[in-house]
């Protein structure tokens, strides 16, 4: 390395008690520690919601069953500087199927990626090949901890080969010993030692050993067996300490109780290293096979120790070429024959002890961590950030059936009256009484339900939401009024000029899809009042929401001509502010950006389909692809404009905070240049938006809630707003069904076919 990095790791970290937390903080220290200018973080695996007394090296916790924790992470690490992540990889430390979490936080990663396999199934289920597989598709290096590993990935999970580092674990370095030194600190001073070490749990095969010692003590009566490690915490939770009883137990029937010792404890790195060294012979005697790799075993292997061990596939490589014994599985006899042979041949033994601990001079953590750091290089040097197009075939989530769909939340934020502007949580919040905008989109909802024939919403509900803007109607300024209090007090006389234009829309969706005629000629008449007094308005939102409002109305009132023309003034409106404002490659309406922006041009391209107008259409396109340049993250995710930055003229978009409503807006204007265009790419786009909803997004969170259809209000910079309100839950309905339709390949504008366009 050429100068300093910063590599985070990504497993289970010290204190927690397990192998993996261990090696993960041995290899990030050894890192550290090396003379090439190496700074290193952990994110920490964290199991149960139990909380661990970390160091400050760990920058930061996952929780293995909070999904919006492992988007956090990726944030983290895409933001702090780091040159390369390493990922210490075993099934069973990360949440959801077989540890599929961990794909949402690879998902999100704009850094170099360097894969430790802990484990690697010969005969993988359906479920743990597919998560291997991506795992390694995501990582740009995936080490194996023997040569068989390599050999599975090619052969069972298909990884390219070039992408594969054999790197062994890693082990202290500590000086050829003489075990009787050791003894004496113990207190075993004289007797022969036989030493196991590991959390306890069924398949470490101590039974076997046990079952061995009455061989053992035959030729060796002063023969001891000390059993070191406490139980493993998942079988402790699950059964306190019944299998260290047992075990006890068991060696007090065969009678040798009094050979055994179980040492009940989660010892430090130099403590155990102190065990090791008083032993005579180390014993492994695992039930399974498919063991990739044993850091106790490369430990004791690696200090000199005299080994027997069955042969899972780590042992049958290290022990290789006399460096130890192996006995099959399950063997009391053998086990007890191996160890005793052992025992009472000093010369082998020490043999034995000589050319393990001379394999194990290229196993000490300074030679690992140069390897890990050529390793951390190859990945740096072939990286390459992964295109919008493939984050997109990656991350399109589709979403539910409209059929499918939950509308609990929304019936708790109803009542007589409407519904209610915002929720505390899901609590509908009486304070803040009612407002015809959200009115407004719930009536657009129920069109669209009652379009797809569904019957979600009540006849009586819809009702409701029609009756609710009829009275916020203000004849006598001809202006929708906006604001009522829980006491059904108008709070004004008359709205903002968006919220009329949101209104009108609402209507003109009503005269066009209800199932219920007379509302429908309701909705029309309103319309046809109201929609006039928009040519006095300024706001280009206002004209944007009274044109899709006019796109249906004109459908289901043809002979309106005057609506017609108004359509047609509206739209060039909005093409002159474009003219006039866009400069260079900035195709854009206003000098800033705001709030439902994607509205724009939506209302423009729906305006050029219906009318044959092929500039509006143009424009529409125009303004939306570059729209999509701010609204696209730099892993393809939508990142739709911070209110922070509304109207903040010329300056870069702001992150936050972000809001349900621009990613309905956008949603909804790209299906319209799906339906205007051969280009199914703003399909994609619409899908991808959609994902904003379900986790892909900035923070990696979910926003909904798919069993009762609430949403999130939105994403600050931290977290989560855990409000759901009218708009949000509207907002993700209206998506669902939209987006659901267009998945079903039925259009929701005309296409006269001399105004398709190819891009």
């Amino acid at each position: 390395m050429t100068k300093s990095r910063r590599v985070a790791f990504i497993g289970n970290s010290l204190p927690r008690q397990c192998g993996i937390a261990t090696f993960t903080t041995d290899l990030s220290h050894a890192l550290a520690a090396s003379n090439r200018g190496v700074e290193t973080r952990i994110i920490a695996m964290t199991d149960d919601k139990l909380h661990y007394a970390y160091p400050e090296d760990v920058v930061f916790e996952i929780r293995d069953g909070e999904i919006e924790d492992y988007g956090t992470a990726a944030r983290i690490l895409n933001n702090g500087g780091y040159d390369a992540v390493s990922l210490q990889h075993e099934f069973g430390i990360f949440g959801g199927p077989d540890g599929e979490f961990i794909l949402t936080l690879l998902a999100q990663l704009r850094i170099p990626v360097i894969t430790t396999l802990h484990t690697i199934l010969a005969e993988p289920t359906p479920g743990q090949l597919r998560v291997l597989q991506k795992v390694a598709g995501a990582s740009n290096r995936v080490v194996a901890m023997a040569q068989k590993g390599r050999a599975l990935l090619e052969s069972v999970y298909g990884v390219d080969p070039t992408k594969i580092d054999v790197i062994a674990h890693g082990i202290p370095d500590r000086p050829f010993h003489d075990p009787e030194l050791a003894k004496a600190k113990h207190g075993y001073a004289g007797r022969p030692v036989i030493l196991t070490f590991g959390l306890l749990s069924p398949n470490k095969g101590i039974e076997v050993v046990i079952d061995a010692m009455p061989a053992i003590l035959a030729q060796r009566p002063d023969a001891l067996y000390v059993v070191l490690g406490a139980t493993h915490p998942n079988l402790l939770r699950q059964e306190g300490e019944a299998y260290r009883d047992r075990l006890g137990a068991r060696a007090e029937q065969i009678g040798v109780g009094q050979s055994v010792v179980f040492l009940n404890q989660f010892v430090d790195v130099p403590t155990l290293l102190d065990f090791i060294a008083m032993c005579d012979v180390y014993v492994t005697p695992y039930l399974d096979e498919a063991q990739m790799t044993s850091g106790t075993l490369a430990y004791s292997f690696g200090m000199g120790s005299a080994v027997v061990s069955t042969p899972y596939w780590h042992a049958q490589e290290l022990l290789d070429q006399g460096r130890g014994m192996l006995v099959p599985f399950g063997d009391a006899g053998a086990t007890g024959q191996a160890i005793a042979s052992l025992l009472g041949n000093d010369d082998r033994r020490m043999a034995m002890r000589r050319a393990a601990y001379d394999t194990g001079r290229s196993m000490i953590w300074s030679q690992i961590a140069s390897l890990y750091l050529d390793s951390v290089e190859k990945a740096r040097s072939a990286y390459r950030p992964r295109l919008v197009s493939d984050l997109v075939a990656q991350r399109i989530t589709r979403p539910p059936q409209i059929t499918s769909l939950k509308l609990g939340h929304f019936h708790t934020m109803c009542d007589d009256t409407g519904i209610f502007q915002h929720a505390v949580y899901t609590v509908p919040d009486r304070a803040h009484g009612y407002c015809v905008d959200d009115n407004a989109r719930a009536l657009v909802l129920a069109m669209h339900l009652a379009t797809a024939r569904e019957t979600g919403i009540s006849d009586r509900r819809t009702a409701s939401f029609a009756a609710f803007i009829q009275h916020a109607w203000n004849p006598d300024l001809r202006r929708f009024r906006n604001f009522m209090s829980f006491d059904r007090r108008w709070l004004e006389e008359q709205g903002s000029e968006d919220s009329h234009g949101r209104t009108l829309w609402a209507l003109g969706v009503c005269a066009l899809s209800d199932n219920d005629r007379p509302r429908r000629r309701w909705a029309s008449a309103l319309f046809a009042q109201a929609i006039p007094t928009v040519l006095g308005f300024q706001s280009p939102r206002a004209w944007a929401f009274a044109l899709i409002g006019l796109d249906a109305y004109c459908r289901a009132n043809p002979e309106d001509m005057s609506s017609r023309a108004l359509r047609l003034q509206l739209a060039e409106r909005l093409v002159d502010l474009e003219r006039r404002v866009s400069s260079g490659d900035r195709h854009w309406f206003e000098e800033g950006l705001s709030y439902e922006n994607a509205r724009l041009p939506q209302a423009l391209i729906l305006a050029g389909l219906a009318t044959g107008t092929a500039h509006f259409l143009a424009c529409g396109l125009r303004t939306l692809r570059w729209l999509m340049t701010q609204q696209t993250g730099e892993n393809g995710q939508f990142r739709p404009i911070g209110t922070d930055g509304f109207f903040d003229l010329g300056d870069a978009p702001k992150l936050f905070d972000q809001q349900p409503v621009e990613a309905t807006a956008t949603i909804s204007a790209c299906l319209a240049a799906d339906a205007a265009t051969e280009d199914k790419s703003w399909l994609e786009t619409a899908f991808r938006t959609f994902n904003w909803f379900t986790g892909g997004n900035d923070h990696g969170v979910s926003l909904i809630d798919p069993e009762t259809g609430s949403c999130r209000d939105g994403l600050h910079p931290d977290r989560p707003n855990e409000n759901r309100g009218a708009e949000s839950v509207l907002c993700y309905l209206i998506s669902c069904a939209e987006i659901g339709r267009a998945s079903r390949l039925v259009r929701p504008v005309p296409q006269p076919s001399e105004f398709r366009q190819s891009s």
